[in-house]
C-alpha cells in the first residue's frame, strides 16, 4: 500500500508531504496507482519549482519521495505554492476514491 502523509502546520497550510511503498495493484512496470501518484508528487514538486522558482527540500529514492517547503519562501510565491499542493492533494483523493484498497492519505500536524 501506498501511504501519503501530507505534513501540515496547525493553520492548515501544507508544509510538505511523504510517499511510500508501493501499491500492489499490478506487476512493477504496470502498476496503474503507482504510476499516477508519481507523476502526480514528482509533478507537483517540479511544477512548484518551474512555475513559483521554489525549490523544495526533496528526497527520492525507490518506493520513497519526502518533500518539504524551504524555511523562507517569498511572500508573493506562498498562495502560489499552496495551490499547487493543495491541487496534488485533490488529485491524490481521487486515486485513493478509485483505489483506496491501495493508497491511503493522510493529514499529519506539525
Amino acid at each position: 500500500m501506498i501511504i501519503v502523509s501530507i505534513l501540515r502546520h496547525s493553520d492548515n497550510t501544507i508544509a510538505g508531504f511523504e510517499v511510500s511503498g508501493h501499491a500492489g495493484y499490478a506487476k512493477p512496470g504496470e502498476d496503474i496507482v503507482c504510476a499516477g501518484v508519481s507523476a502526480v508528487t514528482v509533478g507537483t514538486v517540479n511544477s512548484i519549482e518551474a512555475l513559483t522558482g521554489v525549490v523544495m527540500d526533496s528526497e527520492m529514492k525507490h518506493g520513497f519521495l519526502n518533500a518539504n517547503l524551504p524555511s523562507h519562501v517569498e511572500p508573493k510565491a506562498i498562495e502560489q505554492v499552496q495551490l499547487l499542493l493543495a491541487s496534488m492533494v485533490v488529485m491524490l483523493t481521487s486515486i485513493e476514491g478509485s483505489y483506496g484498497k491501495y493508497i491511503k492519505i493522510q493529514n499529519v500536524i506539525i
